[in-house]
């Protein structure tokens, strides 16, 4: 079967498109025949090194399709079941054998490419809305890459939870969809500066809650947006890492909190798992969460959709399909 694959570390065209041998299930585990792979940050950082793996290595962190077989001690999943799932390397491949643990079977009315699209960004945006700050009515929050994968799921989330969302992005046709997802406010910070504007927009009083995903570029700025005792999510870098920090600045700004959380500290057993799952698939399947999906690549073109990714010329969820 097709995989790509990872050498050594470098920029997209590090990504090879190879023959690997077929994925056998072992105890515990199920194969699943991968019908779509979702492009996430995390493999950039995989891909140029920033994580460290040990090489080779098969790409890809999140995929849904349908479990092809499975292994002995397997009570999870069978065979036929409609599944997704993340934080399990090697997605980016036409099938993988996967901890039947890490699985989660999909309702009817969601697809296996919905799953694909919505395990790693969803459950993202579901555990920065609901635990990390549980937005509350009354809230304001600030949402970078408001027009990205996560951005567009947590503008819609924070406004199911009844959150003021003011949302920055690049272009004009970001800022449409970012208002289609429920923004209530659209920064475009190419032509203004954010943190102003957020100054205006609040009449000096700053957001609860900063969601930066962005990092170095956002970091500082955003510190200044907040109104005492407000959050600093960082939960990711796409422009680089935040250089070194000073914690008394946090007291200076007026005693803000700074917390630097990822997915899988929040997916770490299998009944949390389930239940941000479920809650977001619930959402998909009953229209409340709308899934934007119209960026694919060939599986042999995942280096093309790295590229599309790293020149922010994608909005939403990029899928990679084998």
């Amino acid at each position: 079967m097709k995989a790509v694959r990872v050498h050594s570390p470098g920029g997209p065209d590090a990504l090879r498109f190879e023959d690997v041998p077929e994925p056998v299930a072992k105890a515990g585990e199920a194969v699943v025949k991968i019908d779509a792979a979702g492009v996430n940050y995390i493999d950039v950082h995989l891909r140029t090194g920033l994580h460290k793996q040990d090489l080779p290595f098969t790409i890809g962190f999140e995929a849904g399709g349908t479990v092809a077989a499975v292994g002995p001690n397997v009570t999870e999943v069978k065979v036929g079941d409609p599944v997704a799932y993340t934080g399990v390397l090697g997605a980016y491949a036409q099938s993988a054998a996967v901890p039947a643990a890490r699985l989660v079977r999909l309702p009817a009315g969601v697809s296996t490419k919905q799953g694909a699209a919505a395990m790693l960004q969803g459950m993202t945006a579901h555990y920065l809305a609901s635990a990390t700050y549980p937005l509350k009515p009354g809230d304001a929050c600030l949402i970078h890459a408001a027009a990205g994968g996560v951005g567009l799921l947590l503008c819609q989330i924070a406004k199911l939870r009844g959150a003021r969302v003011i949302a920055t992005v690049s272009t004009d046709d970001k800022a449409r969809l970012a208002r289609g997802a429920g923004a209530d406010d659209v920064i475009l910070y190419t032509a203004q500066d954010f943190e102003a504007e957020v100054r205006r927009l609040t009449g000096g009083k700053g957001v609860q809650v900063v969601y930066d995903g962005v990092g170095k570029t956002t970091f500082d700025k955003g510190l200044n947006c907040l109104a005492p005792r407000g959050m600093m999510v960082l939960f990711g870098q796409s422009s680089g890492p935040v250089g070194s920090f000073d914690p008394s600045v946090l007291n200076a700004k007026g005693s803000l909190f700074l917390t630097r959380p990822s997915l899988f500290h929040h997916i770490a057993t299998r009944d949390e798992l389930l239940a941000r799952a479920g809650d977001v698939l619930a959402w998909i399947r009953d229209g409340k969460l709308k899934l934007r999906m119209e960026t694919e690549f060939a599986l042999k073109d995942a280096a093309e959709a790295h590229r599309a990714l790293e020149a922010r010329k994608t909005t939403g969820k990029v899928l990679l399909v084998p």
